[in-house]
């Protein structure tokens, strides 16, 4: 009997690194001209970012700096969902922005349906917020993971436990 390979797909993100982006996104916040003066300041909390600025052109500025930090720091800002701009104290706005983990019931049976439409020999399954996908041959569960990096998702995937 042959033997069945396997591999994972996740969504994953390092609060690590994105507890680093957020502090070089502030040092060159403070550093940089357009922003002396302004009350603009981004915060971790648990698994959303807050952003608070003075305006809405200095709120989309400091999401910038922080985009281009978290992209450095190879930080999948797919996974970034942000809310409504709101007003906060100080006469100053302020934008939530959730960070995703897992893969959700919606993105999972999109994966799904492309890897039943592909037509190679491999079996997936959703467990929780990941998903396994088997087979037998290597280089089928290599064409589907090629297959899911090419396809137009909400997330941001990684693939892991390849065996």
């Amino acid at each position: 009997m042959a033997k069945e390979n396997s591999f994972d797909i996740v969504s994953k993100v390092e609060f690590t690194e994105v507890t680093n982006a957020i502090n070089i996104a502030l040092k060159e916040i403070q550093n940089r001209y357009d922003f002396k003066g302004s009350k603009s300041d981004l915060k971790l909390d648990k698994e959303e970012l807050v952003l608070i600025s003075d305006d809405e052109f200095k709120l989309n500025q400091l999401k910038d700096v922080l985009l281009s930090k978290l992209i450095k720091r190879n930080v999948p800002v797919k996974n970034l969902d942000y809310g409504k701009m709101e007003g906060a104290s100080g006469g100053t706005v302020r934008q939530r922005a959730t960070i995703a983990q897992g893969i959700d019931k919606e993105n999972a049976k999109k994966i799904n349906t492309l890897i039943k439409n592909s037509g190679l020999k491999v079996k997936s399954q959703v467990q929780d917020d990941q998903i396994r996908v088997t087979g037998k041959s290597k280089d089928d569960l290599q064409k589907v993971m090629a297959a899911v990096k090419e396809a137009d998702l909400n997330v941001d995937v990684q693939f892991v436990n390849f065996r």
